[in-house]
C-alpha cells in the first residue's frame, strides 16, 4: 500500500506535494517552487556547500527526539523529503531578529559577496543544534564542505566557534515537541510515492515492501544518498523512469555488532557509523572522513559507493583487503558473497534482477592484524581517489621474527574493477617484512595492474605511486612514531 503523496515539514509549515517529477531536486524544488532563493545554486553537484540546507529527522536511537543534520539540496531527489523538516535560510531569524548563526556571520565580518554565506550559516546552524559549544576541529569539519572564494575562512570560523555563545532559544527549539508530534504522524502513513511527467517514485517501509517493488519493475533505480546517482541528473541531464527510494527501509537503516563482525545496512548514511569503523580501524575512519564533505557523509551510504561498481570508489578496496562480506536479497532468498566477487568488469556486478545489497558485513581485528589505508587525491578533503591502496597485514612472531601470516593488498583506480594483487601478496606472504621483500613486491605489481591515463593521473603515475604505497605500509610498520601522512604537518 502507498500514499500519493509526499509530505514533509517546510520550516515550520506543513507541505504537502504530488504529480511532481521525482527527479526534481530540492534545490530545483525550493527556487522554482517555493521561490525561497536564499539556497543558492553554485555548482550542482555537492562540492560547493552553497545550496546547504538542514533536514530534521526523528532520531531513532532517542524516542521523541530530533536529529539535525546538513545537506547539499542540489543533488537530493524531493521524494526523499517525507516524514522530515526541511530547514532553510529565509526560516532562521525570528520575526526581525538574526538568528544567532547569521548574527555571529555579521558581528565577525563573515560576508562580502555573500553567495556562499546562507550555505555556511545552514551548516553551522545544523554543527550548534547538534553539539551547543563545538571545538575548532568539529567547526572545521563541518564548514569542509563549503566552499568560499571572497571572504577567507579565518572569520567564517570565528563566526561558527562562538555561535551559540550567549545564544537565546531559536524559534526551532521554541517548536521541538510540535515538530517532533508531527514528523511522528509522518512516519504512520503508507509509503509515499510520487508521478510527474511520466517518471515515478516510491519510498517502501521495510524489506518486503522493497523486494514487491523490484520484483515488479526489476528495471527500477535504487537511490539511498543519491549523492552519485543525482549527478546523473544535474550533470548529465538524464532522466531516470522510476526511483525506489531506501532510506526509509528499516531493515536496510541499521547498525548492528556481533562477537566478531559489524554489520552495516546498506542505506545507513556514513556519519552514522564512522565512529564505530574508526574505533576498529583508525585509518578506515580517517578515510571515510575524506569521502565527500560532511553534506554528503549526511546523506551519502556505503551500499551506495560499493553498488554503483565505480573503479574509484574509496570504500570497496578497504572492505576487500578486509575479507568483507555482503548479504544480497531477492523475493525473500538472501545470499553472502565476499565483497571482492562483487565486481566482474566495469560497471558491471553478479547482482541478478530484482537483487539488492541488504548489508555489508565486516570482521572485527583480532591481535596482531593491521589495516592500512592510503588515498591519492588531487586535493585532501571532497575529492575523488585517483589511486587507493588498501593493505591488511596479519603477522605472527616467530623465531627468524614477525612473519606475515596473512595479507591482502586492494587497489581502487587501478584496474576496471577495484581488486587484489595476488602477485605482490605472493611475494610477501609467509616471508617477513624487509626492504627486500617489499621491493620484490613493487615490482611483483607491476604484473598485477595495466593501469590507465584520464584527467585524475596518468598510467605511469598510478603504477609508481600504487609501488610506493606499499612502501610507505613498511615504513610506517617499522616504526610506529614516523608521521608520514599529510595531515600531520598540515
Amino acid at each position: 500500500m502507498t500514499n500519493s503523496t509526499v509530505r514533509f515539514l517546510l520550516n515550520n509549515d506543513v507541505v504537502s506535494i504530488e504529480n511532481i517529477d521525482p527527479n526534481l531536486t530540492v534545490l530545483q524544488y525550493l527556487r522554482e517552487i517555493q521561490f525561497n532563493t536564499g539556497t543558492k545554486e553554485g555548482c550542482a553537484s555537492g562540492d560547493c556547500g552553497a545550496c546547504t540546507v538542514v533536514l530534521a529527522e526523528l532520531d531513532t536511537d532517542h524516542a521523541g527526539q530530533l536529529h539535525y543534520k546538513s545537506i547539499n539540496s542540489c543533488i537530493t531527489f524531493v521524494g526523499s523529503l517525507h516524514g522530515k523538516q526541511l530547514i532553510t535560510v529565509e526560516d532562521l531569524k525570528d520575526g526581525v531578529k538574526l538568528h544567532h548563526a547569521q548574527q555571529t556571520i555579521v558581528d565577525n565580518h563573515g560576508s562580502q559577496c555573500g553567495f556562499c554565506t546562507p550555505g555556511f550559516v545552514m551548516s553551522s546552524f545544523a554543527l550548534h543544534k547538534q553539539k551547543k559549544t563545538p571545538n575548532r576541529a568539529e567547526v572545521l569539519e563541518a564548514l569542509a564542505g563549503n566552499l568560499c572564494r571572497c571572504t577567507g575562512y579565518r572569520s567564517i570560523i570565528e563566526a561558527a566557534i562562538t555561535s551559540s555563545v550567549d545564544s537565546e532559544e531559536d524559534s526551532f527549539a521554541k517548536h521541538y515537541q510540535e515538530t517532533v508530534a508531527t514528523l511522528t504522524e509522518f512516519q504512520k502513513l503508507p509509503a509515499p510515492s510520487l508521478a510527474g511527467n511520466g517518471h515515478d517514485y516510491v519510498a517502501p517501509k521495510n524489506i518486503d515492501e522493497l523486494a514487491y517493488e523490484l520484483t515488479s519493475e526489476p528495471e527500477s533505480t535504487l537511490v539511498a544518498g543519491g549523492t552519485d546517482l543525482a549527478l546523473s541528473v544535474t550533470q548529465n541531464l538524464a532522466t531516470i523512469n522510476k526511483l525506489v527510494y531506501l532510506g526509509n527501509v528499516e531493515e536496510l537503516t541499521t547498525i548492528e555488532e556481533t562477537d566478531t563482525e559489524i554489520v552495516i545496512g546498506s542505506a545507513l548514511p556514513y556519519s552514522k557509523f564512522i565512529d564505530t569503523l574508526h574505533h576498529y580501524y583508525p585509518d578506515l575512519g580517517e578515510m571515510i572522513e575524506r569521502i565527500g564533505s560532511k553534506q554528503v557523509r549526511n546523506t551519502g551510504t556505503l551500499g551506495g559507493n560499493v553498488g554503483n561498481a565505480s573503479p574509484i570508489g574509496d570504500m570497496p578496496p578497504a572492505l576487500i583487503a578486509l575479507g568483507a562480506t555482503m548479504t544480497l536479497h531477492v523475493a525473500g532468498v538472501e545470499r553472502t558473497i565476499l565483497v571482492e566477487d562483487y565486481f566482474v568488469d566495469y560497471k558491471k556486478t553478479v547482482l541478478k534482477p530484482a537483487e539488492f545489497i541488504k548489508s555489508i558485513q565486516i570482521p572485527k581485528p583480532t591481535a596482531g592484524q593491521t589495516l592500512k589505508l592510503y588515498k591519492i587525491s588531487k586535493r585532501l578533503d571532497d575529492d575523488i581517489s585517483a589511486v587507493l591502496a588498501a593493505i591488511f597485514i596479519e603477522q605472527k612472531s616467530e623465531s627468524q621474527g614477525q612473519i606475515i601470516n596473512n595479507i591482502r593488498i586492494a587497489f581502487g583506480g587501478m584496474a576496471a574493477i577495484p581488486k587484489r594483487a595476488p602477485a605482490a601478496e605472493a611475494v610477501l606472504q609467509g616471508n617477513t617484512l624487509t626492504k627486500e621483500s617489499v621491493a620484490q613486491a613493487k615490482i611483483a605489481l607491476a604484473t598485477d595492474f595495466q593501469p590507465m591515463s584520464d584527467v585524475r593521473a596518468s598510467d605511469k603515475y598510478r603504477m609508481r605511486v600504487a609501488q610506493n604505497l606499499i612502501e610507505k605500509c613498511y615504513l610506517e610498520l617499522q616504526s610506529r612514531t614516523i608521521e608520514t601522512r599529510v595531515v600531520n604537518y598540515a
